[in-house]
């Protein structure tokens, strides 16, 4: 008699999480627009829309095959420790209502957020996401070497040539245009955001070098974007880039090549600072801060930063629980001036946010945001911690990015701003996404031979 084994179709609980094949196009979409920031936020929020659809259609039980559990919980508590704060600030922030409207625009984040995460569920949508950020990274640093040598960025030349077709305005005024200290590149003379956005999407670009070329590799992309980053990038930027080629390049490089890495750096730096009046400029004001006397010497050197921070301090003080509101800090910063009436080092006008991310979330969001803040630092590395070692290898590119981003002993663009917060936002969701990816499950066995009795 001879017994044929049935097999029994996985359900979809068991069956193996796909993730959705379209999210890492909406999310390289997104990233690739930021030199256009409309489109890119059209790309946000119909990514963000698509992903709602995509889960009303299968009424919401296909969402374990876009995202473990455990995913799907990381990427939301993120979320909320973003945003909660931003909610509970506007109920008495001093323009009430733009605060309470701008907090309930921003929950568009959350939906995008998941088909984030989903984009890199699965080895395939790992490999395009991260290697499609790697290949923008390069991109715009190519890009901005051209400019450094030829003067203009060819890519915001495009840019700028299409803009001027379809509404006959440039990217940028004249004021714009003339007040521009620093490369620009793809981003443009006024957005000058190029150096600071390298280096915290740099993680990708040298992991994807160190993996395909070994330690050569890794060196040579972290000197084309060392180069980029020194020319185009504020003092906080060059921050955050050595903490990236430290924590990058300890494992792949050992600390003696390491060390000869940023050996090589500093004589770069001397260099370009000998040809480049800009980074000439920004390494006196730096060393100005070591070797200048009194408070006032030392703003100056910190471009107005002292006189913000303790505008921020005032704040906190103030308003102890929730904060003056999320971006609120302008409308707040007269009246915790510490210095009414003299001339700023920034230039005119009150300062637009903290410039300190501790400092921008006690003042505007107050203890409360900083409690939940934390507690989503918390989770975040509670789940690295108790992830095993292949979890932690396939998250370490979008864990370090995150990290060296929200690394508190620097200065920051705002997060609660619409760039700097999708930025912050994204990099988590590629992190949760990552690193709590559900296991792929084992294909279905053959049928078993046939017993015979």
């Amino acid at each position: 008699m001879t017994n044929s084994a049935t097999l029994t179709p996985p359900t979809p609980a068991d069956a193996p999480r796909a993730g959705w094949r379209w999210a890492p196009h909406w999310v390289l979409a997104f990233v690739a627009l930021w030199p256009a920031p409309g489109y890119a936020e059209a790309v946000m929020v119909l990514g963000a829309l698509a992903a709602i659809a995509h889960l009303a259609i299968g009424r919401f039980h296909g969402g374990m095959r876009l995202l473990s559990h455990q995913a799907w919980a990381l990427t939301s508590v993120l979320f909320c420790a973003y945003w909660l704060p931003q909610l509970v600030s506007s109920f008495d922030a001093l323009d009430q209502g733009r605060a309470l409207r701008e907090s309930l625009v921003d929950l568009r984040y959350l939906p995008f957020l998941w088909l984030a995460a989903s984009a890199v569920a699965t080895p395939r949508g790992r490999r395009i996401t991260f290697g499609g950020l790697a290949v923008i990274v390069l991109a715009w640093t190519l890009d901005a070497l051209v400019q450094v040598v030829i003067g203009t960025s060819p890519l915001f030349w495009g840019i700028d040539s299409i803009k001027q077709a379809i509404s006959g305005r440039p990217m940028c005024s004249v004021e714009q245009l003339a007040a521009a200290d620093r490369l620009g590149g793809v981003l443009g003379p006024c957005n000058l955001k190029l150096g600071v956005v390298l280096a915290s999407l740099s993680p990708f670009a040298l992991y994807a070098a160190g993996r395909r070329f070994g330690s050569s590799g890794w060196i040579v992309a972290a000197l084309l974007v060392g180069v980029v980053v020194l020319f185009a990038g504020s003092r906080a930027s060059w921050i955050t880039f050595a903490l990236v080629l430290l924590f990058s390049g300890w494992s792949l490089l050992g600390w003696k090549k390491l060390l000869g890495v940023f050996a090589a750096g500093a004589v770069a730096l001397a260099a370009l600072s000998y040809f480049s009046p800009q980074v000439q400029q920004r390494v006196a004001r730096t060393a100005q801060a070591w070797t200048a006397e009194g408070d006032e010497g030392v703003d100056t050197a910190l471009s107005g930063r002292t006189r913000i921070w303790g505008a921020a301090v005032c704040m906190a003080r103030e308003h102890p629980v929730n904060g003056v509101g999320a971006r609120g800090f302008r409308q707040a910063f007269p009246a915790c001036d510490p210095e009414p009436g003299e001339p700023a080092a920034w230039g005119e006008g009150p300062a637009f946010h903290a410039h300190q991310i501790l400092l921008e979330i006690l003042s505007e969001t107050g203890a409360i945001g900083l409690l939940l803040w934390l507690a989503g630092a918390a989770l975040a590395w509670r789940a690295w911690r108790f992830a095993d070692a292949d979890a932690r290898a396939r998250a370490r590119p979008a864990m370090l990015a995150l990290a060296v981003t929200v690394f508190p002993f620097n200065t920051h663009l705002a997060f609660y701003s619409t760039f700097w917060g999708g930025l912050t936002l994204l990099l988590a969701a590629l992190y949760a996404g990552s690193l709590l990816a559900g296991r792929q499950a084992a294909p279905a066995p053959a049928a078993q031979g046939a017993a015979t009795a």
